[in-house]
């Protein structure tokens, strides 16, 4: 399969425009369309139909889609890797979850740093989905994660755990609610796809308890957002609890009890099966996996 139509076909389809693709990709427009003409000749199939309001996947077309952005992601790693090699860069390429990575991870890539000074971190903070995402098209090479997610070709192994626990900054509230009274509070919840979100639901499922029954009063795709969310009185929510040690501490946030609920939120590590670990990579896992990963 040739690359270069690849890529043509996918520009085309994620700007839904022919002359908006020939512009990125610094083509003439009749230029790219035979570049697309020629991936559907090689494929023998028709990709794309064509018309005023755009360009419009064929059933074959979806498939080849969904195929392309990995298999670009994959071309520009290699591309990348090898130069690396000649110029003996080295590229420590992160993915974390908001949990982690807002809060804790910082301080373990300072640690790491003071060791690895010749070491480049690219680090990206999204939800465990998304890392999970990131990790199956090559964008990334290591991932943490908060809560079990099987995914086919990666592996996860266990950093820590943590309780995850409902606070509030409202005096009026108990210190301990029933399952009953916990619906009828003005929650803020991560989004989905947060390793925060897929908890909390595992531990409400055994008690009847699903999303649908809570007062959600809106969802943030941060937990620094929903933690001044809460420190502000908006609402209450589901935190972990190595997030808010301090304010805990000084009483600024007041945890609220759950009965018969004890959620713990678990982080892992996650990398691909298939994927050889530099030398200074394995050093981070094995940092990352020890006692010694300094967590804020």
């Amino acid at each position: 399969m040739n690359l270069q139509y690849l890529r043509a076909f996918y520009v085309t389809v994620k700007l839904n425009s022919i002359s908006k693709a020939a512009k990125e990709l610094h083509l003439t427009q009749p230029g790219l369309s035979m570049q697309i003409q020629s991936l559907e000749k090689e494929l023998a199939v028709t990709l794309l139909i064509r018309s005023n309001k755009g360009v419009e996947l064929t059933q074959a077309g979806t498939v080849v889609f969904d195929y392309a952005n990995t298999i670009l992601s994959m071309q520009g790693n290699i591309e990348r890797d090898l130069e690396n090699l000649k110029t003996n860069k080295k590229d420590l390429l992160i993915g974390s979850c908001k949990a982690v990575g807002e809060y804790a991870l910082p301080c373990s890539i300072y640690i790491y740093k003071q060791s690895h000074e010749c070491v480049d971190i690219n680090y990206h903070i999204t939800n465990s989905e998304e890392v999970m995402n990131n990790l199956c098209d090559r964008t990334i090479n290591v991932g943490i994660v908060h809560n079990y997610t099987e995914r086919e070709g990666i592996t996860l192994e266990r950093i820590t755990s943590d309780r995850l626990i409902l606070v509030t900054t409202l005096p009026v509230l108990k210190n301990k609610i029933t399952l009953d009274e916990l619906k009828m509070l003005p929650l803020i919840f991560r989004e989905m796809g947060s390793g925060t979100r897929a908890t909390i639901q595992q531990y409400l499922k055994p008690h009847n308890v699903e999303m649908k029954d809570l007062n959600i009063i809106y969802e943030l795709n941060s937990m620094e957002a929903i933690k001044t969310s809460v420190l502000s009185g908006k609402g209450i929510s589901f935190i972990p609890e190595l997030t808010i040690k301090r304010e805990l501490k000084d009483e600024v946030l007041r945890e609220i009890e759950i009965e018969n609920v004890n959620m713990i939120s678990t982080f892992y590590i996650a990398y691909r099966e298939d994927y050889k670990f530099a030398s200074f990579e394995s050093d981070f896992v094995d940092f990352i996996m020890s006692s010694n990963r300094g967590f804020c």
